[in-house]
């Protein structure tokens, strides 16, 4: 009986130490996808409007830098698709990195510069701070067109409008 009891005990301590241990290694091989929105501001707001498009083909890349010497540690692109939304897959954890997604080029000819304000996009990439799936969201990023739309003006003035 006694022999029993601790064959029982035995195999309940080995489990509860070896399966969080394969869990988090089930974890760890799983790649964060990150998602995001990218976008021309065609009245030059610096932000989205209802006038704004998304772009298709723009490419963005997912950059981690070391905290302490600001080196690039890790680097992957990717494209956006029709609905000018991007998914990058990255690799590992990035724990104790600094993590962004950045604007790299847009295809359309009179909307290719990068609105300062909008072209980068933090990203946390570690399991250590509570999220339990492996999807993040960036921010939606944007490139500014070159001369605004026409009916632009209209269109401010309307966000500026308050109702009293």
């Amino acid at each position: 009986m006694a022999s029993t009891c601790s064959t029982t005990s035995l195999f309940l301590l080995l489990a509860l130490c070896v399966l969080p241990a394969l869990v988090s290694t089930r974890q760890l091989g799983n790649p964060f996808r990150v998602r995001g929105r990218v976008y021309c501001d065609t009245c030059r707001c610096g932000f989205e409007t209802s006038a704004s498009t998304y772009i298709s083909g723009a490419r963005v890349r997912i950059e981690c830098k070391d905290r302490k010497s600001l080196q690039v540690v890790y680097s992957v692109e990717g494209e956006t698709n029709s609905d000018g939304t991007y998914e990058i897959l990255v690799e590992d954890d990035h724990e104790d990195q600094m993590c962004q997604s950045l604007l790299v080029s847009s295809p359309i000819a009179d909307c290719k510069s990068a609105d300062p304000g909008r072209d980068r996009a933090t990203v946390v990439l570690t399991r250590y701070n509570g999220c339990l799936n492996d999807q993040r969201f960036a921010n939606a990023m944007g490139f500014l067109k070159d001369q605004p739309l026409s009916g632009c003006p209209k269109l401010l003035k309307q966000y500026l409008e308050t109702d009293e």
